[in-house]
């Protein structure tokens, strides 16, 4: 399975979409707001380029002078919903423009469908590149998952072999972003990167890992209830690793493109996923289950690929109870490690 051609979110704008269910990813984005905003302040004063370049986020940067024109790249993979961004687009520009001033030049928007673990852009083109809640996508399922026996990703009963290979995925990976950013920044641009990873050195730790272990609870209850094959459960994986803030140092050190600014790691409760959507009976919906729709909105299409679409409103219904009764009895939350980097001359 190739998961460029799988992995995409839950398009438009309904009840388990992503636009309906993402706003712990765009906390995430205030939260590290300060250091995107200080790279690009660095960046701009050194550079003050006439074509200021930006790529996977949307730009807050200001400044009492004259700003000059904006050319900004939103890349995603081709199954993604770019209709629903290019929609927002308008209104986003109206929004900057009274936030700013008249002072504001203009802001040319491109989409660039593609995997970025390949080239995007032209050599020496972006000065400044954001990328946040993406990079801890992996580019293929490791191999050996079959060894995983009734994990769906990393966990404490996961053989060395599978640990290992998860580790390696992602370093080849992570590589190769770095090496293609790399020939598409000026010398000089800088790159902020947040991925959910872990403070722990532990990959299985449960700071990572205890979303997926519950998900691959419910599954495990549907195969009990002979809904699920036992045989499809073990075959699946989660093309996902999320690394430790020593982990991200290294593989920056190794590739030696870039030199590190910022490193840091924050976290956020499982229950910021909550939309405050009223349910039918003017209730405040379950956190569980706002938590559920969160997931669904991500990894329903790698779901419904790999144990078909009909089973998936019962799954998420019993992962929503599995969750709520999760979060009522301990304290859940998601890690976020953030880079701050420059390209080196």
């Amino acid at each position: 399975m190739k998961v460029s051609e799988v992995l995409h979110m839950n398009g438009g704008i309904g009840d388990s979409s992503y636009a309906s269910n993402s706003l712990i990813q765009r906390e995430v984005i205030f939260m590290t707001k300060a250091i995107a905003e200080e790279a690009v302040s660095d960046v701009y004063c050194s550079n003050v380029p006439q074509d200021f370049m930006h790529s996977r986020s949307w730009l807050f940067f200001w400044t009492k002078h004259t700003v000059g024109e904006f050319q900004i790249y939103l890349n995603d993979l081709p199954g993604n919903d770019f209709n629903s961004i290019f929609r927002s687009l308008p209104r986003v520009q109206e929004e900057l423009k009274e936030e700013i001033g008249s002072e504001f030049g203009p802001c040319f928007f491109n989409g660039v469908p593609g995997s970025f673990y390949s080239r995007l852009c032209p050599t020496s083109t972006l000065h400044f590149v954001h990328s946040s809640y993406s990079l801890m996508w992996l580019s293929q399922v490791p191999k050996g998952v079959e060894m995983n026996k009734e994990n769906i990703y990393l966990a404490s009963t996961s053989p060395p072999s599978v640990i290992n290979a998860y580790y390696e995925q992602f370093q080849k990976d992570f590589s190769m972003f770095l090496k293609c950013r790399s020939e598409e920044l000026v010398s000089g641009g800088r790159m902020v990167l947040t991925i959910l990873g872990r403070k722990s050195e532990d990959p299985t730790s449960k700071e990572c890992c205890y979303i997926w272990d519950l998900l691959a609870m419910a599954l495990k209850q549907m195969v009990s209830e002979g809904l699920i094959e036992e045989e499809k459960l073990n075959s699946f994986g989660i093309p996902q690793y999320t690394p430790s803030p020593l982990q991200l140092k290294a593989e920056v050190e190794k590739e030696r493109s870039f030199s590190i600014n910022r490193l840091e790691a924050s976290e956020i409760n499982w229950a910021a996923c909550g939309n405050k959507l009223y349910s039918s009976d003017d209730s405040f919906k379950d956190d569980g289950y706002n938590v559920a729709k969160c997931m669904r909105s991500v990894a329903e299409p790698l779901l419904v690929r790999h144990f078909g679409e009909s089973i998936m409103d019962k799954l998420f219904h019993k992962y929503g109870e599995i969750l709520s009764d999760c979060m009522s009895k301990e304290e859940t939350k998601f890690v976020n490690v953030t880079i701050s980097m420059t390209k080196r001359e």
